[in-house]
């Protein structure tokens, strides 16, 4: 219970974290496709700091609304592209909020979620994490049941004008394999089992879940924080 706690009262420090550790993990010489070992998780201080939460919006704003997100499900879809884009115009374009998007594919029942969140990781390299991620939801019936999306996500980096060589570089080793299973763990511990987890708290203040993932239900959450 201890170590709950300690990590929703540090969890708005979570997106500014750096990654810097040591992998345990044999290198497969390949895309990795789904968590890897990494050292260092067990300890809550650590976690928090490998863990890396994509920013969207002024990191100053003072209130922070948090997603533990899986691009496979459609439940986050339905919530990127239907409730996301009202919570941006309302508050992150006005400074009110910033969003932050932690990973957590459910790899038991998803089995393409990692290998995306890994490309909307490789997209990020390349200024394009948050158009690549609707790129991922808007897409998301042609490549969720496909045996083979390395082709598809791919095209998407065409699609947006990517530099093709570097983002399937990327994509086809492990690079940002340790930040996608350090998400995962950040979010287990958090008593994170399903997705969308949405989570809201102002500046250091203890993180708040929400039960409910409506634009109605989560600006009540904002709005009464920004009150305070």
């Amino acid at each position: 219970m201890k170590r709950f706690y300690m990590l929703l009262g540090v969890l708005a420090l979570a997106g500014a974290g750096v990654v810097g550790y040591t992998l345990s993990a044999q290198s497969s010489g390949g895309a990795a496709t789904e968590p890897i070992l990494v050292e260092g998780l067990d300890d809550p201080q650590t976690l928090v700091g490998l863990a890396k939460g994509m920013v969207l919006g002024d990191e100053n704003a003072p209130v922070t609304i948090y997603e533990f997100g899986d691009y496979q499900c459609p439940g986050c879809g339905g919530f990127a592209l239907q409730v996301k884009p009202l919570l941006e115009s309302a508050y992150v374009n006005e400074g009110k909020a910033k969003f932050v998007f932690y990973d957590f594919p459910l790899i038991s029942i998803h089995p393409n979620a990692f290998l995306a969140a890994r490309a909307a990781r490789c997209a990020s390299d390349q200024g394009k994490f948050w158009e690549y991620h609707k790129k991922l939801f808007e897409t998301q019936p042609r490549w969720s049941n496909s045996s083979a999306p390395m082709g598809q996500y791919l095209g998407y980096a065409d699609e947006l004008d990517m530099d093709r060589g570097a983002f399937e570089s990327c994509l086809k080793s492990e690079k940002f394999a340790d930040v996608v299973t350090a998400n995962m763990r950040l979010g287990e511990d958090l008593g994170v089992s399903g997705t969308p987890t949405i989570m809201v708290n102002r500046e250091n203040g203890m993180a708040q879940r929400l039960s409910a993932m409506s634009f109605e239900a989560i600006s009540e959450a904002v709005e009464e924080l920004l009150n305070q």
